[in-house]
Formats: structure tokens, C-alpha cells, sequence
């Protein structure tokens, strides 16, 4: 027995598909098996196989969520291992499950995440690390020669809801009460899977909060749930507007990405709000003797790292992508990173996982202890005029070598005005009006382009700059097509 994939599924970050048409329950019962074959051999290699290997497994708010799990825990079952079902949660429930517990080895969430709702997929946690790139390569290859083991694990459930929110409620330990009652924010869940946990998590804040749309609802009847989406932010922003709030947040449809919207309505962006978090984190580490790392991706506003080093840290620029930056943090010891995206991680008091619940708290305590509201922090960021992020599509098998060749390009001869060219992920630009970005994506038939200055001008020119290097390469920009 064996089970080939379609190859569109097996991604960079996780596994993910159209159900129906590329993702089915055989898939999933081959995922399942083919985890739990690596992770019985991976602790038999340790030494550590006298103990069953477990697996805790939860599941967002699609419609074909529930059938994926079933299919998925006959999978894990039949390898060997035993599974601790947690249901319908958000995914950083998922990931504290795994993190908080000796007994479990492994996680797996069922999360189409923002994708449409025909859309469903896997993230994967392999005995405390993230499981990615070519964990998921392998994978592939062990179903498709069906090498799995055998056995017969148990299934146990448990509602972690209770103790997760309490978990939460911790990262405002230390924060001034007082400052903590007058702060008022509105929440938006967007039908995601964070609903649940959010009014449990409410419920218990100090201060007053208003949420929406928090019954889980995979259909996503109000707004599709993806908060790096303007449009998306509009009903919170209305709802800002209306109660007099002093900001919003809103979620992704697995609750693992924020975004966040200040008193006057106006965005604040996954680098603006890593600027607030690693003010306040660096505030309270100023007495030690080594400066904290704080990380973010290549995305970055230049004004993030700058604001990192002004307040004592020491800013790292890093390759996108969830796993990589959890990766990264590890290898390094960062208290802290983020992502353009609305991915945060917090290693400082929390477990180093993207947690946008999490995030939502750490930014109240951050205006608390700050002693500013957020409105007020986002007016002092530096006005920049940068570019959302541009996607075109490009041939899956010319993205990598185009990205190559603009590299080579700068490096070898960067030309008039270049000041710096790095390629740590695709090759970012600067240049006395600011930066640019070129990347290829690793998850899509895409190149995504980004550029930043403090002008209009300077931007037109950094845009050029990115259409001259495409053209040396024969292509061109066109149309920005969706994530």
C-alpha cells in the first residue's frame, strides 16, 4: 500500500489543497500515517521508543474540517501512535497543546487558514520545532513508497480552553491595573476559529471590548477573514468609530495572524505593530548586558529596524515565512519577531509560536506600560510611502533562476545610487530614496515586489529600478494577482 499526493499540495510552510479536487480524506489518513511513521522512528532514534509517541490534533471552522480529522487520527492511529483530539480550536491552541505538555510529541492543525472556504490544509509541529520545507518533501516520499510503521495507538480529548485563556491572561502580568480599566478595544474574529477563545478570552480582560463575528462559521458570511486586507478591516473600523475605541484587532481564520486598526481607523501594519512590541520589550530588558535580537522578515519597513536599534536592540533581517522565522528565533534566541503578514512571535515569557490572541494582549499591555495609547504610537511612526506588496505571476520554473540573475546583477555591478544589496531572501535594495524588494515566493507561481521612500518620487524611481532589473531578466510586472 502506498499513497501518491497531488503535487500541488505539498508546500513550503504546510500541506494544503482544494477540497475535492486536490485534498480528500485519503490524503489526510496518508498525512497521518506518514508523521507518525517519522516521529515513531525519529524517537526510536533517540532512544526514547519505550514511549508511545502522541500527537495532539485540532481543527478549524471549515465545513470539511471534521472529516479531515477523522481521517487523519486513522492515520496517525495505524502508525503507532496515540492522539489527543482537542476539536474545533484556533491553531495556536493547537500549538500550546503540544508546547505545554512532556506528553505530547507532535501537532497537527487542520486550517485552510485564509484561504476560501473550499480550500483546507495541515501545520505541523515535529517534538517542538517546526515541521516544513523538507519535512514535508519527505513525507511526500514515504507515502508515495508506503514505508510506514504499524500499530494500533489510543485517542483521549481534552478541552484545553480554560487553561489556554489563562495562559493569555499571564502576558499582562506586572501591568498597572488602573492603566489596564480605562483601555477600550473592539475585536474582530471574522467567523475564524478564533471565535470561541476570544470571548472566553474577553469575558476575563480587563477594560471594556466589544467583538464580532465570533460564531465560527467556515462559510465566512461577513468578510472574508484575512486582516493584511483593508477592506477586510472595515466592519472593526466601523465599530471603532462608533464606540470611541482606543483600537481594534482582528484575526485570520485560524487565529495565528493579527492585524489591528488604531483609534482613528488608520492600519497599523505587521512592522508598525513589531515597533510597539519590541519598544516595550526592549524597555524592560534595557539593564542587560547584551542587546536583544529582534527579528522580522525582508518585507520590513527600513523604519522598524531603525527603531529596533534606537531603542537597544539588535535587528535582524530574515528570509519570510512562518517556520523560518520560528526556525531562526531558535537558532538565535530572540525574544521576539514578526512578520509583514501579521505573524508575531514572543519567546521572551511566551513559547516562540505565531499566537494573534497572544499578540492582541501583549499590544494592551504594551500601551498600558508605554504609558501612551496606541493612536498615539502610531503617530509617532515615520510617515513612509511604500507599495502594498506586489505579486505577478511568473513560470514555477523561471522564478528562482530570474531572482538568481537580478541578484548576480547587483552584486556583481550594483550601478549608480545602490548603497546595499542584500540577498538573504530574493535581493533587497537601498538607495538614498529608500528600499526595494524582489523575491519569489515559495508557495506560489509568484514574484512579489515591495518598495518603500519617504517620497512619491523616490518611490517612482525605486519602482523603476524593480521594472529595469525585470526587463533585463525579459519580464515585466503587470497585473498584481491574490495571494
Amino acid at each position: 500500500m502506498s499513497h501518491s499526493f497531488d503535487p500541488t499540495v505539498l508546500r513550503e510552510y504546510d500541506i494544503r489543497g482544494i477540497i475535492g479536487e486536490t485534498l480528500g480524506a485519503d490524503d489526510a489518513r496518508a498525512i497521518g500515517r506518514s508523521f507518525g511513521s517519522m516521529l515513531v522512528r525519529d524517537m526510536n532514534a533517540q532512544g526514547t521508543g519505550a514511549a508511545t509517541p502522541c500527537v495532539a490534533v485540532g481543527y478549524d471552522g471549515r465545513v470539511s474540517s471534521p472529516m479531515l480529522e477523522h481521517a487523519l487520527v486513522e492515520g496517525l492511529n495505524s502508525s503507532g501512535c496515540d492522539v489527543l483530539r482537542i476539536g474545533l480550536s484556533a491553531t495556536p491552541m493547537l500549538y500550546y497543546a503540544e508546547a505545554s505538555s512532556e506528553e505530547v510529541h507532535g501537532g497537527i492543525q487542520i486550517t485552510g487558514s485564509h484561504n476560501p472556504p473550499n480550500y483546507n490544509g495541515f501545520k505541523m509541529v515535529f517534538r517542538g520545532r517546526p515541521f516544513f520545507g523538507d519535512d514535508i518533501q519527505k513525507l511526500g516520499r514515504i507515502a508515495d513508497a508506503g514505508e510506514w510503521t504499524d500499530g494500533a495507538g489510543s485517542v483521549a480529548e481534552r478541552d484545553i480552553m480554560s487553561e489556554y485563556v489563562e495562559r493569555l491572561l499571564e502576558g499582562l502580568a506586572g501591568v498597572d491595573a488602573q492603566a489596564l480599566s480605562s483601555i477600550k478595544v473592539g475585536w474582530d474574529a471574522g467567523n475564524g476559529a478564533a471565535g470561541p477563545a476570544l470571548e472566553a478570552l474577553t469575558a476575563r480582560l480587563p477594560g471594556e471590548h466589544h467583538v464580532l463575528f465570533t460564531e465560527v462559521d467556515g462559510h465566512f458570511p461577513n468578510h472574508h477573514p484575512d486582516p493584511t486586507v483593508e477592506a477586510n478591516l472595515a466592519d472593526l473600523r466601523a465599530l471603532v468609530d462608533e464606540k470611541k475605541l482606543d483600537f481594534g484587532v482582528a484575526f485570520d481564520g485560524d487565529g495565528d495572524r493579527i492585524g489591528a486598526i488604531d483609534g482613528e481607523g488608520r492600519v497599523i501594519w505587521g512592522d508598525q505593530l513589531l515597533m510597539i512590541y519590541a519598544e516595550d520589550l526592549l524597555r524592560s530588558r534595557s539593564d542587560q548586558s547584551e542587546a536583544p535580537t529582534i527579528i522580522a522578515d525582508v518585507k520590513a519597513s527600513r523604519a522598524l529596524f531603525d527603531h529596533v536599534a534606537k531603542h537597544g536592540g539588535t535587528p535582524l533581517m530574515w528570509k519570510t515565512g512562518h517556520s523560518l522565522i520560528k526556525s531562526k528565533m531558535k537558532e538565535t534566541g530572540a525574544p521576539l519577531a514578526g512578520e509583514m503578514s501579521g505573524h508575531v512571535f514572543f519567546a521572551d515569557s511566551y513559547y516562540g509560536y505565531d499566537d494573534a490572541l497572544y499578540a492582541g494582549v501583549r499590544l494592551i499591555a504594551a500601551a498600558a506600560r508605554l504609558g501612551k495609547s496606541v493612536t498615539q504610537l502610531r503617530s509617532e511612526m515615520p510617515a513612509m510611502v511604500n507599495t502594498p506588496e506586489m505579486r505577478f505571476q511568473v513560470d514555477e520554473a523561471r522564478k528562482f533562476p530570474a531572482i538568481a540573475e537580478v541578484t548576480e546583477r547587483l552584486t556583481g555591478n550594483p550601478g549608480p545610487g545602490v548603497e546595499e544589496v542584500n540577498a538573504t531572501d530574493g535581493v533587497r535594495v537601498n538607495t538614498a530614496d529608500g528600499w526595494w524588494l524582489l523575491r519569489a515566493s515559495n508557495t506560489q507561481d509568484v514574484l512579489v515586489a515591495r518598495a518603500e521612500s519617504d517620497s512619491e518620487e523616490g518611490l517612482e524611481r525605486l519602482i523603476a529600478q524593480i521594472d529595469e532589473q525585470l526587463a533585463l531578466s525579459g519580464l515585466e510586472r503587470g497585473e498584481s494577482v491574490g495571494h
